[in-house]
């Protein structure tokens, strides 16, 4: 037996209203992400590379850019520390949209910038505007890795979320499906 379409659609709404509830819960001030983000430093390192600190990994996966923000860096840290620290650190810059803030990823670098046509699994094209929400074709997301652990969604947006030493943090960027979740 399967459950009616109408009850469905509302788990599924219902979900998502969770979701964003959490993500605009009350943002860490600004003096913890100052102190958190002051006794931080970054340093390259390779993937393969042990972090004590935070790893920070952006992959754009199929998006095909020149210069793009692909690649890790090992975030210096002995502390808890928030997201956005680990991503000034890192020297990335990131950018919300309109409706969400920057709750929602929206461009890493520049990334896709506005004037970059993405183009979808039926050949039509779509330029970010960074208005609302993304389109479910061509987003960035946020993922977290635990120390020893196994990459799951952030269940907080970048202005909430704190990281422990031995965390990664990732912005995948998903175009047509793929990839469906970080590579490393």
């Amino acid at each position: 037996m399967s459950l009616p379409r109408v009850l469905v659609t509302a788990a599924a709404t219902a979900a998502l209203l969770v979701t964003l509830a959490a993500c605009a819960s009350t943002a860490a001030t600004s003096s913890s992400t100052t102190a958190a983000s002051s006794s931080a430093s970054a340093s390259a390192s390779s993937d393969s590379a042990e972090c004590t600190g935070v790893r920070v990994v952006v992959e754009t996966g199929d998006l095909a850019v020149e210069n793009g923000p692909a690649g890790s860096t090992c975030i210096s840290t002995t502390a808890p520390i928030a997201a956005t620290a680990v991503l000034a650190d890192a020297g990335l810059k990131t950018e919300g949209t309109t409706q969400y803030g920057d709750q929602v990823v929206c461009r890493v670098n520049g990334v896709p910038a506005a004037d970059f046509a993405l183009t979808a699994a039926d050949g039509s094209q779509y330029f970010e505007t960074c208005a609302a929400m993304p389109a479910a074709f061509a987003y960035w997301s946020l993922w977290v890795k635990p120390a020893g652990g196994e990459w799951a969604y952030a269940e907080e947006g970048l202005s909430t979320l704190q990281l422990q030493p031995g965390e990664s943090l990732e912005l995948l960027f998903t175009l047509n499906g793929a990839p469906a979740s970080p590579s490393s």
